[in-house]
């Protein structure tokens, strides 16, 4: 079974459909605290909360849990020695950004998640000896509409947002660094370079973990 921690509901079904779709019948359970982002972004501690969460899906069940939220990201990590794997949303993708080297667009909405992801992508790149250029992109427009609800305008901030970027930058990848950017990839499908979000291959790399 795969537990998630999350920050915001509208993730509940988007991974749980992404579990059924890649791993039929793979169980999965879920824990959603969203004052955990609000408090990680004004500074308060917030890793033996994070720690609970992590110990409370183990107890329900998972074997492996991933982490949603890109601001919490370090903190997941830190607290994965738990006897669970924890899988930090971003990983997988920042693997998949660096492979090849070159100029990375990362595209964030919140300010708190640029630190962490970008800090990622260098760490990631210092160990596969990749050269890459970051070009980090705040939308933090984008994001006044998730919070309202407003899915598909945020969709479109965020796409609008990278538009802008490569038309008057360049780039060779796009990383959507934030899971609830992933479906405005779908409003970019005609751009001629990848545009790579977190969803899929976390869960990817959960389901792997769980069946190891």
């Amino acid at each position: 079974m795969i537990g998630f921690l999350h920050t915001a509901d509208v993730h509940v079904a988007s991974f749980g459909a992404l579990v059924d779709e890649v791993a039929p019948g793979e169980g999965h359970v879920h824990r959603v605290d969203a004052p955990l982002l609000d408090d990680a972004r004004a500074g308060a501690p917030v890793a033996g909360r994070v720690r609970a969460h992590v110990e409370a899906l183990a107890a329900a069940g998972a074997s492996v849990v991933v982490c949603t939220c890109s601001t919490l990201g370090p903190v997941s990590e830190q607290v994965g020695g738990l006897g669970v794997p924890v899988v930090r949303v971003d990983r997988p993708l920042a693997e998949a950004a660096v492979r090849d080297g070159g100029r990375v667009t990362v595209v964030v909405a919140l300010a708190s998640t640029l630190g962490p992801t970008t800090e990622l992508l260098r760490e990631v790149a210092r160990r596969e000896r990749a050269t890459v250029e970051l070009d980090p992109v705040v939308c933090a427009d984008a994001w006044s509409a998730f919070e309202a609800g407003d899915l598909g305008a945020y969709h479109r901030g965020v796409a609008d947002a990278v538009r802008d970027a490569v038309s008057r930058r360049g780039a060779d990848v796009v990383v959507l660094a934030q899971a609830s950017m992933a479906p405005a990839a779908d409003l970019l499908a005609d751009l001629p370079l990848p545009v790579l979000t977190s969803p899929g291959s976390a869960v990817a790399r959960a389901v792997e973990l769980a069946r190891a």
